[in-house]
């Protein structure tokens, strides 16, 4: 237990563990509610042009909202595949972090390594994250993925027969849902001051340079607002910035 302990970087009073039906029950809602936000990317990926087929395996392989919303956003614009998928893969290389701490925390044998790495996504994490033990982690990181890959992969299905069945989904305005979604579940997870920076330089590189630069290439510039914001924060900008929830706790450190 104390080896576990350790491993989830718990203090030395260790909160009290719930059932494990609490961690399914929470790892069913996040898999559900945000699996159904599959339909939305089947529609947008067969509105840019894209067959059911080509559409289902990307949901398929891929498997992360983000950067499969990334890719047929571009390429609904006209811009080059190699730019799109350029894009998408720096969207996705944030996973790659969150598999270094996972792999620590969940400590999986090396055999399911490779098929749980296909599941390390931002819901997955957050509810892995969230567990505070080892056991609680491994169900929830479980459940988690389970829910939202199959969930997902049907909704896509259904949302690419959809399209089809609607025709011009820009008639429809349907091609707002990607962004909408990926807004809505961006959005909660901006908690202090910096990361409310990084969003809103995002979005004005975005905006700003989608006149003047090919589809595609103003989400590559856009990721330069994470070391802009960093390099601002470290010469001191944020610092009087904090939410009131930071304030507090910076307080109490304070005072200790």
């Amino acid at each position: 237990m104390a080896a576990e302990q350790t491993a989830l970087g718990e203090s030395s009073t260790p909160p009290e563990a719930g059932p494990d039906s609490t961690v399914i029950r929470d790892a069913l809602g996040v898999g559900i509610v945000v699996g159904l936000s599959g339909f939305a990317f089947g529609v947008t990926a067969a509105g840019s042009g894209l067959s059911v087929l080509q559409t289902c395996v990307m949901s398929l392989l891929v498997f992360t909202g983000a950067s499969q919303f990334a890719l047929v956003g571009a390429l609904a614009a006209g811009g080059n595949p190699f730019t799109a998928a350029a894009g998408a893969f720096f969207i996705g290389v944030r996973n790659t972090f969150y598999g270094l701490r996972l792999s620590q925390l969940l400590a999986l044998p090396r055999a399911v390594r490779p098929l749980a790495a296909h599941w390390v996504i931002d819901e997955t994490t957050a509810v892995t994250l969230a567990q505070p033990t080892r056991r609680a982690a491994r169900i929830g990181f479980t459940a988690t993925g389970l829910t939202l890959y199959v969930l997902w992969n049907l909704t896509t299905l259904l949302g690419a027969l959809g399209a089809e069945a609607l025709g011009d989904t820009d008639a429809w305005g349907i091609d707002a849902a990607g962004p909408a979604v990926f807004l809505a579940l961006l959005a909660p997870m901006l908690r202090t001051a910096a990361e409310r920076a990084v969003a809103g330089l995002a979005v004005m590189l975005g905006l700003g340079l989608l006149p003047v630069l090919p589809a595609g290439v103003p989400v590559l510039m856009a990721a330069l607002a994470a070391p802009a914001v960093l390099f601002l924060q470290g010469r001191g900008m944020f610092r009087t910035a904090l939410a009131p929830a930071e304030q507090g706790a910076a307080d109490k450190e304070q005072d200790r």
